[in-house]
């Protein structure tokens, strides 16, 4: 099949809102990350031009997997890091992985929604304006929200509240909108609630404070401040 970005206007056209909004039973979706085309040989084999033969096997056998389950799953989320080349540092060699990576994922049985998170190799680890027009370009929005079986599903980019420095306006409006789904979340009589971002809240503990890990999770003061506003809203 050819590649369409379905994430588009802060929804997954992959599900019809109306009538997904019902809760009708369990199900269960796939979860993956970080396939990142061309890590292997980066930073595992310190290659200094690095390919992603490897990763393309794995990508396709789990593709492969996924599509001969005789039960299918509602849907297939990766959240994050799909290809391993900043799209601002490396345009050309990210445009190679990303083509390779569409590929791929354009042979998932088309009864299973594909469902993609940006990671920091997506937008980068202190995100520009063009790092984020280059993903939505690529993948479509980075931050949406869509119902599946009665489950209120948000996709956020957790790139936002590693480094916004450079991206503080459309840091903002994601915040405000996460508010404002967090409402509908509350408000909608939900079975229950999921969001899907890249890096962690939290490595061990809940009130960790910041060790040698902490690129690997958010700060303290970015849990402290969402944390409960996820509990309260369900």
């Amino acid at each position: 099949m050819e590649w369409q970005n379905k994430n588009q206007n802060r929804t997954h056209s992959g599900f019809n809102e109306e009538n997904e909004m019902k809760w009708n039973g369990p199900y269960f979706f796939i979860q993956a990350a970080d396939c990142q085309l061309g890590l292997i040989q980066r930073y595992i084999e310190k290659n200094s031009e690095p390919g992603w033969q490897k990763e393309i096997v794995l990508t396709k056998t789990a593709v492969e997997k996924i599509n001969s389950l005789q039960q299918k799953p509602r849907f297939f989320v990766i959240c994050g890091d799909l290809c391993d080349a900043f799209p601002s540092e490396e345009p050309a060699l990210r445009a190679e992985q990303e083509r390779d990576l569409k590929r791929i994922l354009s042979n998932l049985d088309p009864s299973i929604p594909l469902v993609c998170v940006c990671g920091n190799h997506d937008v980068g680890n202190q995100p520009s304006s063009a790092d984020l027009l280059a993903y939505q370009s690529a993948f479509g929005d980075d931050y949406f929200s869509f119902w599946c079986g009665g489950v209120f599903h948000i996709v956020v980019n957790s790139q936002f509240w590693h480094d916004r420095s450079l991206v503080k306006e459309e840091a903002e409006k994601q915040d405000h909108w996460l508010e404002e789904q967090l409402k509908t979340l509350n408000n909608s009589g939900a079975k229950f609630g999921i969001i899907f971002q890249h890096i962690p809240w939290f490595l061990n503990e809940y009130d960790e404070v910041d060790t040698a890990d902490a690129y690997f999770s958010l700060r303290p003061e970015i849990r402290q401040k969402w944390l409960p506003k996820f509990k309260d809203a369900g």
